[in-house]
């Protein structure tokens, strides 16, 4: 049977368009009439034109998969093996299909495979599937190419995406205590205000006497969560979603992120983060002969926050224009100094890879310093504030029952 494309006239007067399978076109056109529609058109499909078309639609299907941060770098360091071990690219691509056991990873893959031996350099096929394989990550193949060092670039990149995703797990875990105690404090608090209380305090609504402010305020607040509780859900789902909506207008989140620079203990956060994340980066790229322009273009791809981000551009606008890299950077105030001097010094000396690589050490260790005292002093400040609340709930039942005893003496 082949396939048709047909225009034909429905009952109502409209006209309907699709495509139907049949072994000619006069048969076409009576199974047509057999469903009430009048024949306008009925042409035969081109079998190639059809292959074309879902090759087309599956390959762009592929070019929107994403790989985990972890996936893409064990794939990196099995890659970076493959060829230190002498293998060809297209045997090595090969392995790493027969070896991956998700089937993104080995589409994708297959799909860079087919444009390495159509001729395409690595670079251009991985830059083919830009979710998969970030610009920084591309640059650095091309660069590797270019140089004739594809497999020790390849090994430094791979070193450099473990630690990427080493630094965010643990960023990652050192939240998940303070997050698991702020879930089971508020669930604790609001159990004890919708269900606890009301049936504690009914003892004391109905006496004559005059209950502490304390009692009345939890009363309130008790009926006000147990009536209005679902709403209060649903606008504290509807704030966030309008807040994450106003975040993804670039002037709004501009605005945002440079407010979260000035905060005294976020700020430093965020700030040290992707000073790491850009000491990192400029490093491998200069370090592989990488032009400096293109290399600060990538390294703009892997900072989060837009005002260092903007920063970053202009100063490789100032370096185009015959500026340094560390006056350029220190322009804007918004990158450590301690970068800045390490970066001025490396220029001086024409170490400047391995100046980027010492700040990006010193920046994570930094980071890390910061992340620990941080979390250290939250931990027990949630549990504080958890015990003031319970205690506060507590006051708030057992201060009538001791005007009650003092009243019965």
């Amino acid at each position: 049977m082949s396939g048709y494309k047909y225009q034909a006239l429905a009952p109502d007067g409209k006209v309907r368009r699709g495509v139907l399978e049949s072994d000619s076109p006069r048969q076409a056109r009576a199974r047509l009439r057999e469903q009430g529609l009048l024949p306008v058109e009925v042409d035969a499909i081109d079998q190639h034109e059809a292959e074309d078309s879902t090759a087309a639609s599956t390959a762009r299907r592929v070019r929107r998969r994403r790989l985990g941060a972890a996936a893409l770098a064990l794939l990196t360091r099995q890659l970076a093996t493959l060829l230190g071990a002498g293998l060809t690219i297209e045997q090595a691509l090969n392995a790493l299909i027969d070896q991956s056991e998700h089937d993104t990873e080995r589409q994708i893959l297959a799909a860079v495979r087919g444009d390495v031996l159509a001729g395409q350099p690595l670079a251009r096929a991985l830059g083919r599937h830009p979710a998969a394989f970030p610009e920084v990550y591309v640059t650095l193949i091309d660069a590797g190419e270019r140089s004739g060092r594809l497999a020790d670039v390849l090994a430094r990149l791979a070193d450099y995406t473990e630690e990427r995703e080493q630094l965010r797990g643990k960023v990652g875990l050192a939240f998940v205590y303070p997050l698991l105690v702020t879930i089971v404090a508020v669930t604790v608090v609001t159990g004890l205000l919708v269900y606890v209380v009301p049936q504690v305090v009914q003892v004391f609504q109905n006496s004559n006497q005059q209950l502490p402010f304390l009692t009345r305020a939890l009363i309130g607040l008790s009926h006000f969560l147990r009536v209005y509780g679902g709403f209060v859900v649903i606008a504290l789902v509807v704030a966030f979603v309008a807040i994450r909506a106003a975040l993804a207008v670039p002037r709004l989140r501009a605005l945002w992120h440079a407010r979260l620079l000035r905060l005294p203990v976020v700020g430093a956060l965020a700030r040290g983060l992707n000073t790491a994340r850009l000491a990192a980066t400029l490093a491998i790229l200069v370090g592989s002969r990488v032009p400096l322009l293109t290399s600060l273009r990538a390294g703009a791809g892997v900072v989060s926050n837009l005002p260092m981000k903007h920063a970053l551009e202009e100063a490789a606008t100032r370096v185009q224009e015959g500026a340094s890299l560390s006056r350029s950077l220190g322009a804007s105030r918004l990158f450590p100094p301690l970068m800045v001097h390490m970066i001025a010094s490396g220029e001086a000396s024409g170490r400047l890879a391995e100046m980027l690589e010492r700040t990006a050490t010193q920046s994570t260790r930094e980071l890390e310093r910061r992340i620990a005292a941080f979390v250290a002093l939250l931990e027990p400040l949630l549990i504080i504030a958890m015990g003031a609340i319970v205690l506060a709930i507590v006051l708030a039942i057992l201060l009538p029952i001791f005007e009650l005893n003092q009243i019965v003496r």
